[in-house]
């Protein structure tokens, strides 16, 4: 294996433990252990998430290591999940990360999740990569942003949303009509089959370029609640409808915001990230806006939509290139505002 910066990238903000080995923008190995516990709750139990992680760490790190064939006295830096996230999960892959970069005597990097997801796009992959400066739309089940991406460290969000995500739409949503967690592929896969108009939903109203899917999560329960007063068999006779049309609403919202930030600041590279970007209503949309209007569109393959350690390795190599490099005091964070960054 030819000589280059040699990572390991380790994921843990969620219910995903995740490791990944790269040299340079490669990536050599990427080891995903997901947990199947929590689809019994309907959603992410952050106690049982953090002690799978414990269990999850040792078994994945070392399985990426001998896929990438690669052995821990060769690694120059262990790049990790600082934030944000839920506490006890962040809390075992930095503890982890940090303890064995010191035990090895190489830096420590701490990553901004978020800002993985951006730079995933500059995993080589054999193909075109975006260029500066591009908009990207981070959607994922606990964010939902509209960056101005202007190089690897300049990250300027212009849109949030002010209460929900709408990966969190998806989500409690399908847990209301009884679907299996997680709940956003199966309104997806439901959705293929079903009439986005259908059905109507209203969209909350927010300034700016800013989002809001508290009031069409709310809006969702209360509709479905009035048609089975008349219908004891709704939802069940109508989930691929209900759920095309609550797909279309959302993407809509998405799509939106985009359109109105690339005009405002003249950009017509775009990207998508997160989660929610594996979304193939999403994906379509996004690709027949980009037809209408010129656009030069950057979608991740589904291996790195979803956390990954990979988009951790990528970003650590960056800031590996700028001598960026962490403490052990750094300490793992649940909230963290992009532009904190620093």
């Amino acid at each position: 294996m030819e000589k280059g910066v040699i990572l390991l990238g380790i994921e843990s903000s969620c219910d995903d433990t995740s490791a990944a080995v790269s040299v340079d923008d490669k990536i050599l190995a990427n080891v995903t252990a997901s947990q199947d516990i929590h689809s019994k709750y309907g959603g992410v139990v952050p106690e049982l998430a953090s002690r799978a992680h414990q269990k999850h760490i040792i078994p994945v790190v070392d399985a990426a290591l001998k896929e990438a064939g690669v052995t821990a006295d060769r690694l120059d830096a262990i790049a990790y999940t600082l934030g944000p996230g839920l506490l006890g999960s962040l809390l075992v892959g930095s503890s982890f990360a940090k303890s064995m970069a010191q035990a090895l005597g190489i830096p420590a990097i701490p990553i901004h999740h978020m800002k993985a997801h951006v730079l995933a796009h500059f995993i080589d992959m054999g193909r075109e990569k975006p260029t500066f400066p591009f908009i990207c739309l981070t959607v994922s089940g606990g964010h939902t942003q509209l960056l101005r991406v202007d190089g690897f460290d300049e990250f300027t969000v212009l849109g949030e949303t002010l209460d929900d995500a709408a990966g969190e739409a998806f989500d409690k949503a399908a847990k209301y009509l009884g679907l299996p967690y997680p709940g956003g592929p199966e309104i997806d896969r439901f959705a293929e089959g079903g009439d986005p108009d259908a059905h109507v939903f209203t969209k909350p109203k927010v300034d700016g370029y800013n989002f809001s899917f508290s009031g069409l999560k709310t809006g969702f329960v209360n509709y479905v609640d009035n048609q089975q007063r008349t219908d004891p068999q709704f939802p069940k006779n109508n989930l691929e409808d209900l759920a095309a049309s609550l797909r279309k609403t959302i993407v809509d919202m998405l799509m939106d915001r985009l359109v109105q930030v690339a005009e405002d600041e003249n950009i017509s590279t775009i990207a998508i990230a997160g989660g929610v970007s594996a979304n193939r209503g999403l994906r379509r949309r996004l690709n027949e806006v980009a037809e209408e209007r010129d656009w030069k569109v950057f979608i991740p393959p589904l291996e790195y939509c979803t956390d990954n350690g990979a988009m951790i390795a990528i970003a650590g190599y960056y800031e590996f290139l700028m001598k960026r490099f962490g403490k052990i005091t750094d300490a793992a964070r649940a909230r963290w505002k992009m532009e904190s960054e620093a």
